[in-house]
């Protein structure tokens, strides 16, 4: 039988997905992010090079959210970005997912193609941008804006603002204050919270005790930051932290959420070291009585002692305070002696006859 020859009317127009990522990655990011790493793949495969403006306009989502997603993947080990000698945006390398699940592989190891940024063009009558970079560090500030009452205004009679902030009053548990409630409207600006994760945010806050918008508002920007933009993201992420984070800064004394070194520090104690709560609530207790500053570097000091001790249960704890105040009694009974010896080891010592001299005294 002769071979057979096959033909196609065309070429098959495709973009290929990693299984891996449909089964690890897609289910916990959102809409933006998804759209932005499938383009990426589109791009990378037909070779085109796009921009963070080119992506933006394709999707309707601002510079902003563009930004956010690629530091969301970034971060995640997806993808890396690539700046010139300005700190411009000029490429992204999308990471080959099974390299990375290889263990002993960093995420910065084995790119699988590169999707170049060129720098974008100024529109006619405005000045050159300093490039993709200026909007990565913009986003990573999110500094909030002054509004006025004319923006103030605008905001309550959107659609669905009246509903967002009678869910933010039945939480608070009073009328929100004209600052209150340009808080808000940061959160949806600036940050582009929906009113769900809004929701969930404040449900998280009054759930930990804290009312004030000033805590409110750091926790909104920690997630701002981790890419955070739905609920089930926020409560994956929380979740990380609430079983030990929280319950360890309270024991430390501390009401206020984590700063990223505060939490490096407690991830360590239970991650590295392996601690259990009980042991590293002893280590707090300890520290509280001892110090009112530098609490976490103290308490690093005594945990990282005992991990070197190799504690693993209470019990060791006790066990090397007992040799701990043993030594101090040996030291102490042993202390005199050697003051004794030292103080006049350096003088010729007299022999006296002690007999004759109480038979002098008694003759006397």
């Amino acid at each position: 039988m002769s071979c057979l020859t096959l033909y196609k009317d065309n070429d098959v127009d495709f973009t290929a997905v990693s299984n891996l990522f449909i089964d690890e990655y897609m289910k916990d990011a959102n809409d933006a992010q998804l759209k932005v790493y499938l383009y990426l793949l589109r791009m990378m495969n037909a070779h085109l090079a796009t921009s963070v403006s080119d992506i933006a306009d394709k999707f309707n989502h601002t510079e902003k959210d563009v930004v956010r997603a690629l530091k969301y993947w970034e971060k995640i080990g997806l993808l890396s970005l690539d700046f010139d000698k300005s700190r411009n945006l000029v490429g992204i390398h999308i990471r080959d997912l099974r390299a990375k699940e290889q263990p002993g592989n960093s995420p910065g190891a084995a790119p699988s193609s590169f999707v170049p940024m060129p720098a974008a063009q100024p529109a006619a009558g405005q000045p050159a941008a300093d490039g993709a970079d200026s909007a990565v560090e913009s986003a990573a500030v999110l500094d909030k804006p002054v509004y006025s009452a004319d923006q103030l205004r605008e905001f309550k009679n959107r659609q669905n603002t009246s509903q967002l902030l009678f869910i933010a009053e039945s939480y608070i548990g009073k009328p929100l204050t004209p600052s209150e409630m340009k808080t808000i409207l940061y959160f949806t600006d600036v940050l582009h919270f929906s009113d769900d994760l809004i929701d969930y945010l404040l449900q998280y806050c009054v759930d930990r005790g804290k009312k004030d918008f000033k805590y409110i508002e750091k926790v909104a920007l920690s997630w701002a930051e981790q890419g955070i933009t739905t609920p089930r993201q926020a409560q994956k992420a929380s979740s990380r932290y609430d079983k030990n984070v929280y319950a360890i800064m309270n024991e430390l004394g501390k009401s206020s959420a984590p700063t990223p070194k505060e939490a490096e520090y407690i991830m360590r104690w239970v991650r590295e070291y392996g601690f259990s709560n009980d042991i590293i609530f002893e280590a707090c207790e300890r520290t509280v009585m001892a110090t009112d500053k530098n609490r976490f570097e103290y308490a690093e000091r005594i945990l990282r002692s005992w991990h070197e001790q190799n504690v693993q249960h209470k019990s060791d704890i006790c066990r090397i305070d007992e040799l701990y105040q043993q030594r101090k009694r040996n030291n102490a009974s042993t202390a005199p002696a050697r003051q004794y010896a030292n103080r006049f080891s350096q003088f010729a010592q007299n022999a006296y006859d002690f007999d004759a001299l109480e038979q002098e005294l008694l003759s006397n």
